[in-house]
């Protein structure tokens, strides 16, 4: 049996009581690391969402080189929503509403000034009822800043007929909006609520 001496003994002892003292410190460190991040990942959040059933279908027609007017427009499936435009010289396009939204978007961009105030298609786009419908969207509504109440909307239609026509569309719409609460749950504690949520704001 191997002789320790006392004072060696004694050594052993307090090394070990050390190593003991320091593994239970560790030990006690991670378990509350984990808990701390175990509550951040049962963190949640709510927001709203809105949707609509209906869209709107536009058909805008070029009068003069440049110059256009909304002639007709109809409330149709929202993954229809479209604007028909028919050029002086016969051709015609179909605009999606990311189309319309990147020439409403460009003309807020370059032409600030000047949003409103001319007949050009990217006006017929937002003051019709495509840019009405776009506008309620909530990472469009900047847009109802520059249509203002609407009331300038009339001159933009061909007759008073198309207008209101236009707005008995633009009410079946309104009609098929849905709203629901959205309880999200993020994975990866932090990082993951915070990415989400600038996601969301980006959008």
């Amino acid at each position: 049996m191997t002789q320790l001496r006392k004072g060696s003994f004694l050594k052993r002892a307090k090394d070990i009581s050390i190593s003991s003292a320091l593994a239970i410190t560790i030990l006690s460190s991670g378990i509350g690391m984990i808990g701390c991040g175990s509550n951040e990942d049962e963190e949640a959040y709510s927001y709203e969402e809105t949707s609509y059933s209906k869209g709107i279908r536009s058909h805008i027609k070029e009068v003069k080189p440049g110059e256009f007017k909304i002639t007709d427009e109809e409330s149709v499936d929202a993954d229809k929503s479209v604007a028909i435009v028919t050029y002086l010289d016969g051709h015609t396009d179909s605009l999606s509403t990311s189309a319309a939204k990147a020439l409403i978007d460009d003309e807020i961009r370059n032409n600030q000034s000047s949003v409103g105030h001319h007949s050009g298609l990217s006006t017929m786009l937002l003051y019709g009822g495509m840019g009405y419908m776009l506008g309620r969207s909530s990472n469009n509504a900047y847009m109802n800043n520059y249509r203002g109440n609407g009331s300038a909307a009339r001159g933009f239609y061909s007759d008073p007929n198309v207008y209101n026509k236009s707005q008995i569309a633009v009410q079946q719409a309104n009609a098929s909006r849905t709203t629901r609460m959205v309880t999200s749950r993020p994975k990866g504690g932090r990082n993951g609520f915070f990415g989400r949520s600038a996601g969301r704001s980006g959008g």
